[in-house]
């Protein structure tokens, strides 16, 4: 019963989506702050206001509903499935990045399809540039390959698998891709950028600011993410709303439009860390980047633009349980205290961990405006490890980060009730210069349809996934073909057909025929869970 309740509320809302009119435009920009709740922008306001940086946000004015957002099994979901819904329309399990997902009959909440299972699911961006050769970039503050910019240019059944997703990206050879993450670069990642062109700027803000070139570019700043923003050196690192604004500049070059995926990465793992002003500060990075956008969208005429977060995180609130009479203080009582704090958790326990005991107390002071208690200091001094490396359990474990940010959150009403994923809708905006806004609550396969429509595809993503995503041995069914796995992590599917040699390498964009390089059209793909390539289906006319 329930599943055929659940099977109506999808035929109604799938009617009533399909029977709104979107007008489709020349550029579109999707913008995602990751894991951020609706506390979240109560407190950036009310921040602003108490800091006289005015009380309202960039996104205000564009408020048009709610999305519900989970995977395909589970209401809860993270970065991977949520976002790879928004990028491909397709439900995914847990750690999948754009891919048809396992089924899971006794779990999952609308129904799968189990004969795709595995199959790469074709993204906007994708479709973007082969369906209508936009121009096509991404803009994080994350590693370039981490979960969301991921779910948008790469496909693999495991979000951390950074080997196999990082040359998918560079492969996608997208016109633009800020970000951070120089330490993931590979040899081979490299040589395909000087092959094809792309100019490949690293630690090097007034270089990114400055260029004007009209080829591709590559601009990444640290070894792994950028910082916080409260944290950022704005000499050497540029902002979110910075790399946002070049971006549009770049793209805006091209003829055809472009598609442009957005990303404030790290409200997310400041809610995991239950840092607030970490989280603050980084969402209004990100409102400063959605006023660029919009500024641009309102000017351009021709421009769409979808806002929402992929997830709740962290049950952030203002107020909580261990401050009693928090519903009675003024603005000064609320906000005063997080307004002194100079540094994220993680940027002062930088500072922390190479500071000699005797002057904790001084430098805590001087980056919060707290005098530690002497249990307060005994507690940072016998932090475990002293660092978390899983940003995920900054908030649950013992290191250092975490007990600052437990010393600061004690001088605040702040409240928060995990440090994990949450399950709340997220708020959504949406802009379109003809007024064809996504309105209500949606899911967020919904927000997907929607920006098929705003992109004017004349074909589905499933036909696209089915025409650039099919198996090896359906592809070169009757050739002779082999897979060489010399390499095991990157085999290379090899076909003959008289004199005719094809050689298709995983997770690469790049063939050879007879020894000679050539464009395939998609990036090849291969799953190891079924030992299969994934590949565009005409290829087997190049034999």
């Amino acid at each position: 019963m329930r599943k055929l309740s659940l099977l109506f509320t999808l035929l109604i809302s799938t009617v009533l989506m399909l029977a709104q009119e979107v007008r489709p435009v020349k550029n579109v920009i999707v913008m995602i702050p990751d894991g951020t709740s609706v506390g979240v922008y109560s407190a950036s306001r009310w921040y602003k206001f108490y800091n006289k940086m005015g009380d309202r946000l960039h996104i205000d004015p564009f408020f048009t509903g709610t999305v519900t957002t989970h995977s395909s099994n589970a209401p809860i979901g993270d970065s991977a499935p949520t976002g790879s819904a928004y990028a491909t329309g397709v439900l995914q399990k847990t750690s999948n990045v754009a891919i048809y997902p396992e089924a899971d009959p006794e779990n999952d909440l609308y129904p799968v399809d189990a004969a795709r299972t595995y199959q790469p699911a074709a993204t906007l961006l994708e479709a973007a540039k082969l369906m209508k050769n936009k121009a096509v970039g991404l803009v994080v503050t994350c590693e370039f390959p981490h979960a969301t910019p991921a779910d948008f240019s790469s496909h693999y059944h495991t979000r951390s698998a950074y080997k196999f997703i990082a040359p998918q990206m560079a492969y996608q050879n997208m016109d633009v891709m800020f970000g951070g993450g120089n330490s993931i670069l590979t040899d081979d990642i490299r040589q395909h950028f000087k092959n094809n062109g792309t100019v490949l700027i690293q630690d090097d803000r007034n270089a990114l600011l400055n260029y004007n070139g009209d080829g591709k570019v590559w601009a990444l700043f640290g070894e792994r993410a950028l910082p916080y923003s409260i944290d950022r050196n704005p000499d050497n690192v540029p902002s979110l709303a910075e790399m946002t604004a070049k971006a549009l500049d770049l793209l805006s070059k091209k003829e055809a439009g472009f598609f442009l995926m957005v990303e404030g990465s790290q409200v997310d793992w400041a809610a995991h860390a239950n840092d607030a002003v970490g989280m603050i500060t980084e969402y209004l990075d990100f409102d400063d980047a959605v006023g660029e956008v919009m500024k641009f969208a309102e000017k351009d005429g021709n421009t769409a633009v979808i806002i929402m977060s992929d997830h709740g995180n962290s049950g952030f609130t203002i107020g909580s349980r261990d401050c009693p009479g928090y519903d009675k203080l003024s603005i000064q009582q609320l906000f005063e205290a997080v307004s002194n704090y100079k540094l994220s958790a993680n940027g002062i326990e930088a500072i922390l961990i190479n500071t000699k005991p005797e002057n904790i107390k001084a430098e805590f002071k001087k980056y919060t405006g707290i005098d530690i208690t002497e249990e307060e200091l005994q507690t940072l001094l016998s932090s475990k490890n002293y660092k978390e490396s899983d940003y995920t359990q900054v908030g649950t474990s013992n290191n250092m980060a975490h007990n600052i940010v437990n010393i600061m959150n004690s001088r605040t009403c702040f409240g928060f009730t995990t440090g994990g994923h949450t399950g709340e809708e997220t708020l959504l905006a949406s802009y379109h210069p003809q007024g064809d806004i996504l309105r209500g609550n949606v899911r967020n396969v919904q927000v997907n349809k929607y920006l098929q429509k705003a992109l004017g595809l004349d074909k589905s993503l499933q036909e696209l996934s089915d025409e650039i995503f099919v198996k090896h041995t359906d592809v070169f069914a009757g050739q002779k073909y082999s897979v060489n796995r010399k390499d095991p992590e990157f085999p290379v599917l090899t076909v003959k057909k008289g004199r005719n040699t094809l050689e298709i390498k995983a997770f690469s964009s790049v063939g050879k025929l007879n020894g000679k390089p050539f464009d395939i059209g998609s990036v090849a793909v291969y799953m190891d869970k079924n030992d299969t390539f994934y590949l565009p289906k005409e290829l087997v006319t190049k034999l």
